[in-house]
């Protein structure tokens, strides 16, 4: 049954060849549904080889799959190999499955698009490196999957390129990471100079022992804490580049210039999850380097709390949200960070599902409304779209830790790892929970409560496309509304005018809402922190080393619970209660209104130097000192020849006078020897 395996990496990349030969003959909605079954696939597969590993002991579930050899040099071999124990498998179930539900909803979406084929084309390979990058037996082949993810990235967040916000969105992205990448690769470097591998068993299983009380213990003397802490924290580089945290979270927001459906997947179920994957991949080195572990909790706890002060004042749907991702994945950092890998895992998959059903149904009222997404121009939808409004309220009731939600549970995880680990930590957690429950009940009040906005918003009815269009055709709304900066698409022309009140989309796009917000509602029983209802610690644990942290009672475990849920629900009250109207510009501050300034402080911190470095470099180093050997030494050649070629004239003549003077001089110093 581990044979599967190989099936979860193969079937997206079938979908995708497939695709990519035949897509275009295929045509709408054929190549939707070949990428879709793929997905689909790839996520039975998942499920069969979790549901063999079940049924192992605990030390039988590490197993590598060769599938050949990538490149053997000198003393590094590298294979192309496959990864299956409980953390790849978790993995790579989640990612499946949100996956498949963002491909089934994209074929309603996209409907009528002119890209359609090339979007799925996309997906597929989206998908192909992102389980490469979790079921990778080695770093090497791990960094192929990374910037698999990267180039796809940068292909559907600029899928509509005609619009240059969106190509610029694309480019800042694709360069944002690769500065984290830097990182990524001189980690490689240390690590095969000091273990002479980048094979995950003989790279972090030299560092821990045995199995103490089922978790694994550290290797005394395996590693000098000097050379963990500079793996691991460029390493953590290479994690805030590609999840997005302080300083280089710059491109997450921008990246909502794609269509929705990739918003979902990048925030919700590959992409910015790699980093933290990859930091509890290598939880084993981190116990090794504390001053890394603080170093990521810190960045974690002050990206969630600076991430959350900025979505309290965005009026784009998609940009709330994207804010609300780049907070989560802080509280994940820092679940990492306090050395409770479990909990930031946890996280991360709730995290899966009610991030995904708030982008798909964020999707579904942009529909509704002829591609606005300008919160402000929304409201009183919940009596015109009262599935997509279900839906996203239980998804905003789990982010904002209202029990019994699963986001309640994991989050209220997180934070018990972070109050043993250090209170001031916590308390920023804490604060960060309570700004949560405001914005996105924010979000909540101006789009689907209060006074109907939307219609003085909508273009006028012969250009309008509106939801009777949707329910008939379930089709894809973005772009075909007008102008290609008002709307998410490339500006095609718009179908005829049909109606004018909004309604739920078509069953494509609503299944997977009712899909994810069961999730959301039943996905805590995963790993309940109370009543040892614990599967998912019991089945990850064996991976970690263990923890130095203080154990806290059971009572302190109810107080901080209920301490979170009373923040959270004084959050959201406050947040229904102020804007049941749009109208409350005394609420958003100016230091809130103009909470951009930081990116754009950044972009000048970080950029600026590495433009002005980048500069020196090509025009100083490049051009001037390495071309300058370089066309030194070709001139010096160049003139040497002719010199040099002047003997090689081709007479007969020539040749034999040379062979005599030659003679002559030998000759001669030989009698001078002689007489000497």
């Amino acid at each position: 049954m581990v044979n599967a395996a190989y099936a979860i990496v193969a079937l997206p990349l079938l979908g995708f060849i497939i695709n990519l030969i035949w897509g275009r003959r295929l045509g709408e909605p054929l190549a939707g549904w070949v990428g879709t079954l793929a997905a689909a696939g790839t996520f039975v597969a998942a499920i069969i080889v979790w549901v063999h590993m079940l049924g192992l002991p605990s030390a039988d579930r590490v197993a590598e799959l060769n599938i050949f050899t990538w490149f053997p040099v000198a003393g590094l071999k590298v294979n192309a190999a496959l990864l299956v124990d409980p953390l790849s498998m978790t993995m790579a179930l989640f990612v499946t499955g949100v996956s498949t539900a963002i491909h089934l909803y994209s074929i309603g979406y996209m409907h009528r698009d002119p890209g359609f084929d090339r979007f799925f084309i996309y997906l597929n390979l989206f998908l192909f490196s992102m389980l490469v990058l979790v079921m990778s037996n080695n770093f090497l082949f791990n960094f192929l999957g990374w910037e698999g993810v990267g180039f796809c990235s940068y292909g559907l967040v600029g899928f509509w390129f005609q619009r240059e916000i969106a190509a610029v969105a694309a480019k800042k992205a694709f360069i944002t990471n690769r500065v984290g990448d830097v990182g990524f690769l001189i980690a490689m470097f240390f690590i095969f100079y000091h273990f002479s591998s980048l094979n995950y068993a003989n790279v972090l299983g030299t560092l821990v022992h045995g199995h103490a009380t089922g978790l694994l213990a550290a290797r005394p003397g395996a590693i000098s804490g000097t050379t963990a802490t500079a793996i691991t924290l460029l390493l953590f580089m290479g994690a805030v580049g590609k999840s997005a945290q302080i300083p280089l979270y710059i491109w997450l927001p921008d990246a909502m210039e794609g269509p929705t459906p990739i918003s979902a997947l990048i925030h919700a179920a590959t992409m910015v999850t790699a980093g933290v994957y990859l930091m509890a991949r290598v939880a084993p080195m981190l116990h090794y380097a504390p001053s890394t572990s603080l170093v990521i909790a810190c960045f974690g706890a002050g990206t969630a709390f600076l991430a959350a002060t900025i979505a309290c004042a965005q009026d784009d749907i998609k940009k709330t949200l994207a804010y609300s991702t780049i907070s989560q994945l802080g509280y994940m950092f820092l679940a990492v960070g306090a050395g409770d890998y479990v909990a930031g895992i946890f996280h991360m998959l709730t995290h899966a599902f009610f991030k995904a059903l708030l982008f798909l149904a964020a999707g579904a009222v942009i529909h509704a409304v002829a591609d606005n997404q300008d919160m402000k121009k929304m409201g009183g939808l919940a009596k015109y779209l009262p599935l997509t409004a279900i839906t996203f309220a239980i998804a905003w009731l789990s982010i904002s830790d209202i029990p019994p939600l699963a986001g309640f549970w994991s989050k209220d995880d997180v934070l018990q790892g972070a109050f043993q680990y250090n209170k001031v930590l916590w308390a920023i957690g804490f604060l960060t929970a309570g700004l949560t429950a405001y914005y996105m009940s924010r979000q909540f009040s101006l789009v689907f409560r209060g006074q109907a906005r939307w219609e003085e918003a909508r273009p006028a009815p012969v250009g309008a496309f509106t939801a009777d269009v949707h329910a008939e055709e379930g089709g894809h709304d973005a772009g075909h509304t007008g102008p290609a900066e008002e709307g998410e698409g490339p500006g095609l022309p718009a179908p005829p005018h049909r109606g004018l009140r909004p309604r739920d989309s078509s069953w494509l796009m609503s299944a997977p809402l009712v899909v994810l917000a069961i999730a959301t509602v039943l996905g805590g029983g995963i790993d309940f922190p109370f009543w040892n209802f614990d599967f998912l610690n019991r089945f990850l644990a064996p991976l970690f080393p263990t923890a130095e942290v203080i154990t806290i009672s059971a009572g302190t475990k109810w107080a901080l619970a209920i301490a979170t849920v009373a923040v959270s629900l004084i959050g959201l009250g406050f947040g229904l209660r102020v804007w049941e109207t749009a109208d409350h510009p005394a609420l958003e501050p100016n230091f809130l209104r103009r909470a951009w300034y930081f990116d754009d402080l950044v972009s000048e911190t970080v950029s600026g130097p590495l433009t002005r470095v980048a500069t020196v470099l090509a025009v100083v180093l490049d051009s001037e000192v390495i071309d300058g050997f370089v066309n030194a030494l070709a001139g010096g050649l160049e003139i040497t020849g002719r010199a040099v070629r002047k003997v090689q004239d081709g007479y007969l003549r020539s040749y034999l006078l040379a062979f005599g003077v030659g003679v002559i001089i030998v000759l001669a110093y030989l009698s001078f020897r002689i007489t000497i």
